[in-house]
C-alpha cells in the first residue's frame, strides 16, 4: 500500500478530510486511518459502528460504480457535532443513474432464502443515515448525510 492511496489531510477533535484512491484496498486502508482520527476516536462505540457501516457501504458503492470505468480520487469530510457527525464524499466517477439516490429497497428473499444481489448497502445508508442527499456538480458526484453520535 503506497501512502498517497489513503491519505488523512486534517486531523483535528472536530473535523477530518481524508483523500483515498478509488481502490478496494485502498478504500480499507482508508476507513483504517480515518477511524484512528482523533474525531472517530472520541465518538461513542455505537456511533463509530454506524458510522463504519455507513462510510464503508458508500465508499465501497463509488469504487463499485462510479469508478467502474476509470480511477480517481475520493474525497471524504467529516464534522462533529455535539451529537452527530456530518459526512461530505465527493468523487468525479460516473453519476448515479438518472442522477438521482438509488432507493435501497430490499428485494424479497429468494426460494432458498439468499440474499438477492444489489439494493442492501443502500439500505442500510438510508435506514442508518439522516439527511442524505446526492447531486451532480462541475462532473463531480457529492453525497453526504448526518449520523447519530
Amino acid at each position: 500500500m503506497l501512502d498517497r492511496d489513503a491519505q488523512i489531510l486534517l486531523d483535528t477533535k472536530s473535523a477530518a478530510r481524508a483523500s483515498i484512491a478509488s481502490d478496494p484496498m485502498a478504500v480499507r486502508e482508508g476507513l483504517r486511518q480515518l477511524f484512528d482520527t482523533l474525531l472517530l476516536r472520541s465518538i461513542p462505540e455505537d456511533g463509530r459502528g454506524t458510522a463504519q457501516i455507513v462510510l464503508a457501504e458508500a465508499l465501497n458503492n463509488i469504487v463499485e460504480h462510479a469508478y467502474a470505468r476509470h480511477q480517481g480520487e475520493i474525497e471524504i469530510t467529516l464534522n462533529l457535532k455535539p451529537t452527530e457527525l456530518h459526512c461530505k464524499i465527493i468523487d468525479s466517477g460516473l453519476p448515479m443513474p438518472g442522477e438521482v439516490l438509488p432507493e435501497g429497497k430490499l428485494a424479497p428473499l429468494d426460494e432458498l432464502g439468499e440474499l438477492p444481489e444489489g439494493g442492501f448497502g443502500w439500505h442500510l445508508i438510508r435506514t442508518l443515515s439522516h439527511d442524505l442527499s446526492y447531486s451532480r456538480i462541475g462532473g463531480k458526484n457529492h453525497l453526504s448525510f448526518r449520523l447519530e453520535t
